[in-house]
Parts: structure tokens; C-alpha cells; sequence
């Protein structure tokens, strides 16, 4: 269960920065607050994603990671999951910079103001998704140890 809500977190917040883009391309007096409420949904996604995150890290990922590393991918751990582990920073900062880039500009006259919220919004869903393959990766990687294991 915990893995699943880790996973559709990321999800929600990937989506709730995609919704933010749809707002500010529209700009307009009558979805101001509309684009302040959805612009603090990623951070809030994101940082439940990390705190359910950090909670399989530090009291399950152990046994995954003994798996993997016996397994045939390795790399899924060795690699995969240290590049998730650090780009999942980039994307928590990124979208708690939305979330006050949104709310201390006036996005309907300051272009540049909007373009900055869009490419950070943009930033969170390309690193958010690469995070959510890194996740399914480490999956599979547990998966293939296992196999392997069933094999012998």
C-alpha cells in the first residue's frame, strides 16, 4: 500500500504541474486563484511522495536492495536508484519554487513571470517523470531478482 500511495503521489504532482501550465498559458484576472491554488498542488504531492518515500526507504528498501544486487540488475540499484535518490531533490526544490513564483507575481501582466512559472512547471514534469521510471525500474529490478532466485 505504501509503495502505491509513494508512486501515485509522484503521479498526482506531475499532473498538478501540468494543470498549472494549462492555467498560466490562459492567464487571465479570472483564474488567478485558480493558478495560486494549483501551483502549491505539486509541492504538496511531491512532499508526500517524499515522506512516504523516505519511510519505505528506511524501514523496507533494505531487503529490495539485497535482492537487486544479487540479481541480474544491479545497476538498478547501483545507478538507477542513486540518480533518483538526487534528481528527487531537484524536483522537491523545483516545486516549492513553483508554489512561490506563482503567488508573489502578477502572472497576467509580468510575462516573463509567467514564463518562468511554465518552465518550472515543465521542469517538475520531465524530472518527475523520469523519477517515476526510475521507480519502476528499482521495481523490476526487485522483480528480476527474484526470478532469478526462482530459477536456480
Amino acid at each position: 500500500m505504501l509503495i502505491m500511495s509513494h508512486a501515485t503521489l509522484g503521479a498526482l504532482g506531475i499532473m498538478a504541474a501540468v494543470w498549472v501550465i494549462a492555467e498560466v498559458l490562459n492567464t487571465s484576472a479570472a483564474n488567478e486563484k485558480r493558478i495560486k491554488v494549483a501551483a502549491v498542488l505539486p509541492a504538496l504531492f511531491i512532499v508526500l511522495s517524499w515522506i512516504s518515500g523516505g519511510i519505505l526507504y528506511v524501514f523496507y528498501y533494505a531487503a529490495d536492495k539485497a535482492i537487486i544486487l544479487k540479481g541480474p540488475w544491479p545497476f538498478a540499484h547501483e545507478l538507477v536508484m542513486e540518480i533518483k535518490e538526487h534528481l528527487f531533490f531537484v524536483t522537491l526544490l523545483l516545486a516549492l519554487f513553483l508554489t512561490i513564483a506563482a503567488r508573489v507575481n502578477d502572472l497576467s501582466s509580468n510575462r516573463g513571470a509567467r514564463f518562468v512559472v511554465i518552465a518550472t512547471a515543465a521542469l517538475i514534469v520531465l524530472t518527475g517523470f523520469a523519477i517515476e521510471g526510475a521507480g519502476a525500474t528499482i521495481a523490476l529490478g526487485v522483480k528480476m531478482g527474484l526470478l532469478a532466485e526462482l530459477a536456480k
